[in-house]
């Protein structure tokens, strides 16, 4: 059985060896040589794939310009999955990308069925997250779907015209009518970039999670299709490893109890930590015996996306879970030290954002 990709689904997706082979995704490890400088993303593979990577990357050193757009849906609250993507952004606008951000409240009004305000709220949420994590507001464009000119929408109305309802199944699998607007949409994100009147960046690179490769086997087909017509060039990608829920399922916005949120009052993340799933044995004998498998355990990851920067001190993490020398309650205990400091330092800056009226200042808001 294939493996199965849903872009609105919250299950974790288990082999992405055969995912790179099944979806034609390519290993990152083609293009660590090119990078300017080392993330540990990119290092530890949770940054695992790429499409056309190089050729972003190629552009970057000649001097070309080059943008990264990646969005969100504000159907919840953002948490330590969402923060990856704005690390990543964070990151690439480090290089010199020009970074731009969409709040996809159009999805989530359409797909989510979440009420507009709520959304349009929630959007300058995500947004003051985005510039407390790091990123440079005065170097990034943030907007909401339904606040873009007719430029944008027109590119949804003509790409409608060059792609089959097969086709589309063919990707996504069962479509609603809504799903296929959203769809269009997201590429239309993705691609409107390229015009001249929104910067003529030729040159974009997603960062995603490994499931939302669809809506970019999507929008690189439309590229194609409307290269003569109106000058479009494939995007380029870049696929992160899926942070797991406390549960062991994806980290989403939509299962609260399972994620750790930005916000979250440390207290309330500490408790769901010691609370969560890991790689541990059936008791404290047979881990030290046998030791932990920290492949299949949440917290680990915890420490290998956010937590811990220095490789040989996760290195040393990974051994004293193997060895049996360290149990997953005082693993659990020092990561909770950790969170709770990261999520304070965090929260800080987050109402410095706030105070300061950046977000209204460069957030472009739908009108009802």
């Amino acid at each position: 059985m294939g493996v199965k990709l849903d872009p609105w689904g919250h299950y974790a997706i288990e082999d992405y060896v055969k995912l790179l082979a099944e979806f034609g995704i390519h290993p990152i490890d083609e293009v660590l040589g090119s990078l300017p400088r080392k993330h540990m993303y990119f290092e530890r593979r949770v940054i695992f794939g790429h499409r056309d990577f190089n050729l972003w990357l190629d552009a970057l050193k000649h001097g070309e310009k080059v943008a990264v757009l990646t969005g969100f849906m504000p159907s919840g609250r953002p948490h330590l999955g969402t923060a990856m993507v704005y690390e990543e952004l964070r990151f690439l606008q480090s290089l010199g990308a020009h970074v731009k951000i969409v709040i996809a409240d159009a999805e989530a009004y359409i797909v989510r069925r979440e009420e507009r305000s709520d959304v349009v709220k929630r959007g300058v949420d995500f947004i003051a997250h985005a510039i407390a994590w790091g990123i440079d507001p005065e170097k990034a464009e943030f907007y909401y779907q339904t606040a873009m000119d007719n430029e944008y929408y027109r590119l949804i109305q003509m790409f409608s015209r060059k792609i089959s309802m097969a086709e589309m199944e063919a990707i996504y699998g069962e479509l609603t009518p809504g799903k296929i607007v959203a769809s269009l949409t997201q590429a239309a994100d993705i691609l409107h970039l390229q015009l001249d009147k929104y910067g003529g960046y030729r040159h974009v690179v997603v960062p995603v999670g490994a499931d939302q490769d669809p809506h970019l086997r999507l929008t690189r087909d439309l590229a194609d299709r409307f290269e003569q017509e109106l000058g479009l060039k494939r995007p380029s990608s870049i696929y992160h490893k899926l942070l797991r829920g406390l549960d062991g399922n994806k980290m989403s916005k939509s299962r609260p109890e399972f994620a750790i949120h930005l916000d979250d009052d440390p207290d309330l993340a500490e408790k769901k930590l010691l609370n969560a799933l890991t790689g541990g044995r059936a008791t404290a004998d047979e881990q030290r015996r046998l030791g932990g498998e920290p492949w299949k355990c949440s917290i680990y990851e915890l420490y290998v996306y956010h937590l811990v920067g220095d490789d040989s001190e996760l290195r040393e993490v990974y051994d004293e879970c193997v060895t049996g020398r360290v149990l997953c309650g005082q693993c659990k205990r020092r990561a909770v030290e950790r969170l709770k400091r990261r999520l304070i330092e965090h929260q800080e800056r987050y109402r410095e954002v706030l105070s300061s009226g950046i977000v209204d200042k460069v957030l472009r808001k739908p009108s009802f």
